[in-house]
């Protein structure tokens, strides 16, 4: 008798572990240990363990809803499967190995908040799908070797309050949706190939505080009624082609640089001038 209760206790135990969340949910996680070369993370998850265990994984109401496995040498590609994480809220694979590309599908994750796949070797587009997660607050892509066009419907993340896309290979104009982001604070471009010119409509961004556009292929005059940006504290638009005049008190933010190439590829800097009423008219 004692046996069969101590084989009762050793089973009921045994489905509590797992019983933390849905076997495919457990399996899109397995999935991305095996396609990212789990057995040489820094912190390794113990596959026969509860998944509460394992690092980095965030559970809610026997829900996956955060993936953070930063830096944790993650090397591989990512299952197309993980866009199956319905619940995802966040997920954070900063500074790892990852190549390959972004999952097409990426839309799927209609309830993520904040999306950092920074500091990776990820080449390829950024999916159209990404501008079906409506929720997105934060969109951190830097340093990989991202190309092709921003989305042209990423105006469609209303919540988005950072863009973060520094150090990549991405290209084109920036899309007139773009300017519809009114919660967004930090925009981070630089040091791409982007091409044409700041739209008049950069003053819809009225939450903007920080912009950078560092070393792209921009032109164009600098659009005046950019200082009607209050909230606008640091500004970087050095090295790229723009023409013309930069208001005063524009120049006087922190980090803006006058700093321009020619056609040649000969820097030469932008003349200042007073922001009166008179040229603000102008240019409006």
């Amino acid at each position: 008798m004692k046996n069969v209760v101590a084989l009762f206790l050793t089973v009921s135990f045994s489905i509590s572990l797992f019983a933390n969340v849905s076997n495919s949910e457990k399996n899109i996680l397995i999935k991305l240990y095996q396609n990212t070369n789990g057995s040489q993370w820094i912190v390794k998850w113990d596959l026969n363990a509860s998944v509460s265990t394992w690092y980095g994984v965030k559970i809610v109401n026997d829900k996956v809803v955060g993936i953070n496995l930063s830096n944790n040498n993650l090397v591989g590609t990512l299952p197309a499967e993980i866009t199956d994480l319905k619940n995802l809220v966040e997920l954070d694979l900063f500074k790892n190995q990852i190549s390959g590309t972004i999952p097409k599908d990426i839309g799927k994750l209609k309830k993520l908040q904040q999306l950092n796949l920074s500091f990776n070797k990820l080449s390829g587009s950024i999916p159209n799908s990404i501008c079906e997660i409506e929720h997105l607050k934060g969109l951190m892509i830097f340093m990989n070797n991202l190309s092709g066009q921003l989305p042209s419907k990423i105006g469609n993340l209303k919540e988005l309050e950072v863009v973060c896309l520094f150090n990549n290979q991405l290209s084109g104009e920036l899309p007139t949706s773009l300017y519809d982001l009114q919660h967004l604070q930090e925009l981070a471009l630089s040091s791409n190939n982007f091409s044409g010119q700041i739209s008049k409509n950069v003053e819809n961004l009225v939450s903007l505080e920080k912009l950078s556009l560092f070393d792209n292929k921009m032109n164009g005059q600098i659009p005046f009624n950019i200082v009607k940006l209050d909230n606008l504290e640091k500004v970087n638009l050095a090295y790229n082609s723009f023409s013309g005049f930069v208001p005063n008190t524009l120049a006087q933010k922190d980090g803006f640089n006058l700093t321009m190439r020619n056609e040649s590829g000969i820097a030469f800097k932008l003349e200042v001038v007073n922001t009166s009423r008179g040229v603000l008219a102008a240019d409006e």
